[in-house]
């Protein structure tokens, strides 16, 4: 019993010297040589403690680190999520918006020309849907090559005078990261980035990820109701809106692109499990066809075939018709 102790006791020191390290390398307020000194500094001091603790002591290390992590965590809770600031252009503005009777508006809805991963035709504009033609939701999911990790997107069709599917604003929770500031998954676990949920024309979303970035990219048509689709469509909107007013961090494991999205749902559609597939993003779509949100009857690796629109999207890069072309034989898909 005692070994266990003593066991435990070292994986705790352990472990808040490893935290204490990488928040203040991520978070503390200076430049990076600074930051590294600082997360230095706090690794010899965590060093001192499971040192004195190897010794056989138990209370003096316990005492030192409280001591130590107590002005730390004080510091940490402190921490505020910015309301403005230079923000990279891709996410300068978030997907806010109004609903006036049949219609929603969107402030923003970024229409970037990609010519590299870095570098675009910079342009957002306004633009209104009418809700009363939403007719459509797809599922799209991004990978690049690292098993079950992915990026999801959510893109919202609407009819056209001839009943077609052919208007497509697509819907992305992501890091709101500065100019010239790179990710981080690390820096995703402590507060990093600000959350930021994106509205942008389809053509701009899943090509900057196909045809720019070289990514994998799978669209699945999502079998939900229309009021469902509709109030899934109103709260990501006003869970922009809000971001708006009070702006939040982003969690590589609680705030993100799955998560979000998964807590919107369960407001909507009641007793949705939790599932470790919402963490593991590249696996989401299992988890979507095990609760019968995609097409029936297709098992989820022939979904995942035909929906794979990665060189679809290639050969329709410039093509006014790109999403009608990426949709060829999707399940659940006939003519856009």
């Amino acid at each position: 019993m005692s070994l266990l102790i003593d066991i435990t006791l070292g994986l705790v020191l352990v472990a808040c010297s490893l935290w204490g390290a990488l928040a203040l390398l991520y978070r503390f307020p200076a430049g990076l040589t600074r930051r590294r000194l600082a997360a230095l500094g706090w690794l010899v001091l965590g060093g001192l403690w499971l040192g004195w603790h190897g010794q056989g002591a138990r209370l003096g290390p316990v005492l030192g680190v409280a001591a130590s992590l107590l002005p730390l965590l004080y510091w940490w809770r402190r921490l505020a999520p910015a309301s403005d600031g230079d923000w990279a252009d891709d996410v300068r503005f978030l997907a806010t918006g109004s609903q006036h009777g049949q219609w929603l508006r969107l402030d923003h809805v970024r229409d970037f020309d990609w010519r590299n991963r870095d570098a675009a035709s910079v342009a957002w504009e306004p633009r209104e849907y009418d809700l009363q033609r939403l007719a459509s939701l797809d599922l799209l999911v991004s990978t690049w090559g690292r098993p079950g990790i992915g990026h999801v997107l959510l893109s919202f069709g609407f009819e056209d005078d001839r009943g077609g599917i052919d208007d497509f604003v697509a819907f992305s929770v992501e890091v709101r990261r500065r100019n010239h500031e790179p990710f981080s998954e690390v820096g995703g676990f402590f507060k990093q980035y600000e959350l930021a949920i994106i509205a942008a024309d389809e053509r701009d979303a899943v090509r900057l990820r196909s045809n720019v970035r070289g990514e994998s990219v799978t669209l699945y048509r999502v079998l939900l109701g229309e009021h469902e689709r509709r109030e899934l469509l109103l709260a990501l909107v006003e869970q922009a809106n809000r971001l708006e007013r009070t702006p939040r961090f982003y969690h590589t494991i609680t705030a993100n692109c799955s998560t979000l999205v998964y807590a919107l749902m369960r407001r909507i559609v009641h007793g949705l499990p939790l599932d470790h597939r919402l963490l593991l993003t590249g696996f989401l779509p299992d988890y979507v066809h095990d609760r019968g949100g995609l097409v029936a009857g297709v098992p989820p690796s022939e979904l995942r075939r035909r929906g794979d629109i990665t060189e679809r999207a290639l050969a329709a890069h410039d093509d006014p018709d790109f999403s009608r072309r990426i949709r060829a034989g999707v399940p659940g898909w006939k003519d856009t």
